[in-house]
């Protein structure tokens, strides 16, 4: 071996010891410290240990990550404070990557001589971020509606497309919140998807196509010795269709099926009743039930239903004759707890024929309610629609901006004040209720109840363990209503509130074949307390804020010219004038929204219910 090679294997054998060397000394050093070159998000963390590398990430990046995110969807925009939502930045995550020995060659000449750039780690509560965009979603998402079909009494059918709805991606709007909490801020554009109905338009349209087919002819019934005929209106009446999974499932109605046939059934059914209550002298006697024999509504509804969709000649069906069990008997009656009275409440209205009759229609309708343990009474559902069919007239309103008007109905509300004041008092749940606009004087302020078809309602659930029987009667001057149960509480008070907020109420004058005439209200808020004793302490309190409209003072005719004042004649020399100087009059409070704390605004003044006497401006009809 020539000198020259064994020096350079001398050199060779030199230069692997010293890489040998550096490679042992740079991995038992590395992990200690952070390799030079390393950031996180930006923030140079080279030559730091584990902790004051973290320090550094949270003292610069803390800051953004506390600052609020907003979410854009649909043109608006949603504001989450990332303490609420549960995130924050992970310091320790975020540097940890740049910590611990390796004894990867590639690792360590890159942290010798490369940059080593890491992302910033966000901490992350679940539940919390959950909670936050569940809020969002529920500002968003629309469920789409089901198509519907219905059918006229006349076999008309009316089938309405289902209309699609939108919903929030949960899990993308999470981790885009995610993502974004560690970074300067920017909107977050939210992902909504489109929902389409579950019933597809071709199985609307073949429900439809039932619907028709149900409804081209008349139904046979044969039952024992009687053959019946179930008429078209019938089966448009007792037919309707109901969403079921993929589908719009035909539904028919037993007792509108029976009812149609009821004369023909009569030389083989004998006439049941259900169990009920009467009131006498106070006292409360349950009525018994009696057992009847017929036709079942359940076997004639499923009879008939499996036929709907044949032809005229196979249109026929054959029936039982059996027990028609009472819905409640005499012992479910017994067993419901109605056995005293628990609250009674007295209205006063002033006579006119139109109330009487709408009151009244209103009252006997009322009148024998059962409300089981609950159960929700809705004013609208029990006394229907205030049209002539139903036995209701015409009666002044209060129309738009407060001023009187003659509609169907005028006076229904002295019933619904009357119902929802003896209900009150009986420890009923408040779920809907809306006063009137403006307040009229008969009633309690703050303590009544208005209604209006398809506008608004007046609802109250029964939140005891036992049913409730309500009793209604008339006077050509009062209503009155009485809850009968079992009582829970000693007694219930009302305790009313001062009138704050008050708002004076304007004058106008009104030229109109439609004139009125009415006297001034002001407008003011009150709150009125419901306390719940029992054993002589309170238990319970509820509060309820109405607010009331200002009414105008309406005089029928045109408005008066101003008549020119005569000018003053000016104060003599070094002789002050006697009068004292005005005072700017008190900016008026601005006008409060009518419905109670809780409840959704009606619409604009347009109320079915029992108005005061119009000013005798102009004489009244009715």
């Amino acid at each position: 071996m020539t000198p020259a090679r064994k020096w350079l294997i001398a050199g060779a054998g030199v230069v692997i010891a010293l890489v040998i060397a550096l490679y042992l000394s740079t991995a038992l050093r590395s992990g200690g410290t952070a390799p030079p070159g390393t950031s996180v998000q930006g923030v140079d963390i080279s030559g730091m240990d584990e902790q004051s590398a973290a320090a550094a990430v949270q003292e610069s990046l803390g800051p953004i990550a506390r600052k609020r995110l907003r979410v854009t969807a649909l043109g608006e925009t949603f504001v989450v404070k990332p303490a609420a939502a549960g995130l924050g930045i992970d310091a320790a995550a975020s540097v940890a990557p740049a910590f611990g020995r390796t004894w990867n060659p590639v690792d360590l000449i890159s942290h010798l001589f490369g940059e080593l750039r890491l992302p910033a780690v966000a901490s992350v509560d679940q539940d919390a971020l959950a909670a936050q965009v569940q809020v969002i979603s529920e500002a968003i998402n629309v469920a789409p509606e089901e198509p519907t079909l219905t059918v006229a009494s006349d076999g008309e059918t009316t089938l309405t497309p289902g209309i699609p709805g939108r919903a929030l991606d949960p899990d993308v709007t999470a981790a885009s919140l995610i993502e974004a909490v560690v970074k300067p801020r920017a909107p977050i554009p939210a992902t909504v998807d489109k929902v389409e109905p579950s019933i597809t338009p071709e199985a609307a349209q073949a429900a439809e196509e039932l619907a028709r087919t149900a409804v081209s002819d008349p139904v046979t019934v044969k039952a024992g010795s009687v053959t019946a005929t179930i008429p078209v209106s019938a089966i448009g009446k007792a037919l309707s269709f109901e969403p079921e999974g993929p589908a719009l499932s035909p539904v028919l109605d037993g007792a509108v099926l029976h009812r149609s046939i009821r004369k023909a059934l009569k030389p083989v059914e004998v006439k049941g009743s259900d169990a009920t209550f009467k009131i006498r002298r106070g006292k409360v006697k349950v009525v018994p039930s009696k057992v009847g024999q017929g036709v079942s509504d359940a076997e004639l509804s499923t009879a008939v239903a499996g036929v709907l969709a044949l032809p005229a000649a196979s249109r026929s069906v054959t029936v039982s004759i059996g027990v028609r069990e009472p819905k409640l008997t005499t012992e479910q009656a017994a067993a419901l707890g109605i056995t005293e009275k628990i609250s009674s409440f007295t209205q006063n209205f002033p006579y006119a024929a139109y109330r009487v009759q709408n009151i009244g229609e209103a009252a006997r309708r009322v009148n024998a309610t059962l409300l089981m343990p609950g159960e929700t009474f809705s004013m609208n559902d029990t006394i229907k629609e205030r049209t002539e069919k139903n036995g209701y007239t015409v009666g002044f309103v209060v129309g738009e901006g407060g001023v009187f008007d003659e509609a169907l109905g005028g006076g229904v509300s002295t019933a619904t004040t009357t119902v929802w004041t003896a209900a009150f008092f009986a420890g009923m749940e408040r779920v809907q209720t809306v006063a009137h606009s403006i307040y009229i004087s008969r009633y309690k302020p703050g303590l009544e109840a208005t209604v209006a078809w398809g506008l608004f309602d007046m609802k109250f659930k029964n939140p005891y363990s036992d049913a409730v029987f309500i009793t209604s009667s008339i006077t050509n001057g009062s209503m009155t209503v009485s809850f009968w149960g079992t009582k829970v509480y000693d007694k219930i008070e009302a305790e009313f509130g001062e009138r704050t907020a008050v708002v004076p109420y304007s004058k106008i004058f009104d030229d109109s074949d439609k004139c009125l005439g009415q006297n001034g209200v002001d407008g003011f808020t009150i709150v009125v307390d419901r306390v719940f004793y029992q054993g002589g302490e309170e238990v319970k309190r509820e509060s309820i804020t109405t607010r009331y409209k200002p009414a105008p003072d309406v005089t029928c005719g045109k408005k008066p010219e101003p008549t020119p004042s005569k000018p003053s004649k000016p104060n003599k020399p070094n002789k002050p004038s006697s009068e004292p100087s005005a005072t700017p009059a008190a900016s008026p409070t601005p006008v409060p929204a009518d419905a109670p704390a809780g409840d959704a605004p009606p619409p604009a003044d347009t109320f079915d219910n029992g108005s005061p006497s119009p000013s005798p401006t102009k004489k009244p009809k009715g």
